[in-house]
């Protein structure tokens, strides 16, 4: 892999892994549109190690968030000396609605990884397989941002609502139908405001993200951190730090309507490309 492809695909991945239109489809995708070549491990730890970029840029972003939510969410004991989760503040109770909601996803990943890679990573059929997750989940997103109403937002974030979300993160695991596009649309379904859906689908990210590199990360060996594998890691850390500053931006003044239909313009040239080619 050269310098340029690493840059190419670790701005691909600060972008993708915050907007809601799927970093491993847009990974797969650019590899296929772009003709990058490399193995396919080498590919999948290269992918994991630019997810660790866009983990640092949630731990930066959202440093004090993660500081308040740890610092507040073992304070179980109210003033009659009773412990209770209601007596958490709301930045405590976030920490174990975050772990709550990262089970589904843990719970995919541990049982269907390793077939997706065989399935769909490895298929000839990839590409339009990713053309056809981005076009449901960008029609899906459509609607749920539509319909939904801004009722409730992250501090009054229910444990129903906490686990209905993550348990939209098990379709994630599937190339193209995008972690943070799955949260956010569930997230909207239960009726939070954008903002907010934002918000917790990237603190939901943080855990997600660690155990996926954790877990690739004993594929990776020395001889694979050259330069431009620590190029690309850089890259999309930096990259992601200003995707969350824009995103947050974006979908307080618009919403997420311009993400779905860039979901189905990109299925669209992905299909068109497949046939042609």
């Amino acid at each position: 892999m050269t310098i340029i492809q690493s840059i190419i695909l670790g701005v691909i991945q600060g972008i993708t892994e915050f907007f809601p239109i799927s970093s491993s489809g847009h990974l797969i995708a650019a590899r296929y549109l772009f003709g990058f070549s490399d193995s396919q491990m080498g590919n999948m730890t290269f992918d994991v190690a630019l997810h660790f970029g866009t983990l640092l840029a949630i731990a930066i972003f959202f440093f004090w968030d993660f500081i308040a939510m740890f610092r507040d969410g073992f304070k179980f004991k109210g003033r009659d000396g009773k412990l209770s989760f209601n007596n958490l503040t709301w930045q405590g109770k976030l920490l174990w609605l975050v772990v709550l909601g990262c089970i589904p996803a843990a719970i995919a990943g541990i049982l269907f990884d390793d077939l997706i890679e065989e399935f769909i990573r490895e298929s000839v059929y990839a590409p339009l397989i990713i053309a056809g997750t981005l076009a449901i989940m960008g029609v899906l997103l459509y609607f749920a941002d539509k319909k939904s109403k801004s009722i409730t937002n992250i501090e009054k974030l229910s444990i129903k609502q906490a686990l209905i979300i993550g348990l939209g993160q098990m379709a994630a695991i599937i190339p193209g139908f995008s972690r943070s596009g799955t949260t956010m649309t569930m997230a909207r379904v239960m009726k939070l405001d954008r903002e907010s859906a934002a918000r917790f689908s990237f603190l939901l990210g943080a855990p997600v993200m660690l155990g996926a590199a954790i877990l690739k990360f004993k594929d990776l060996s020395f001889a694979m951190i050259d330069a431009p594998f620590i190029i690309g890691v850089v890259t999309s850390f930096v990259v992601g730090i200003l995707a969350i500053k824009l995103l947050m931006l974006i979908v307080k003044k618009v919403g997420f309507e311009w993400f779905a239909i860039y979901r189905v313009v990109l299925a669209v040239i992905l299909v068109v490309t497949y046939i042609v080619r």
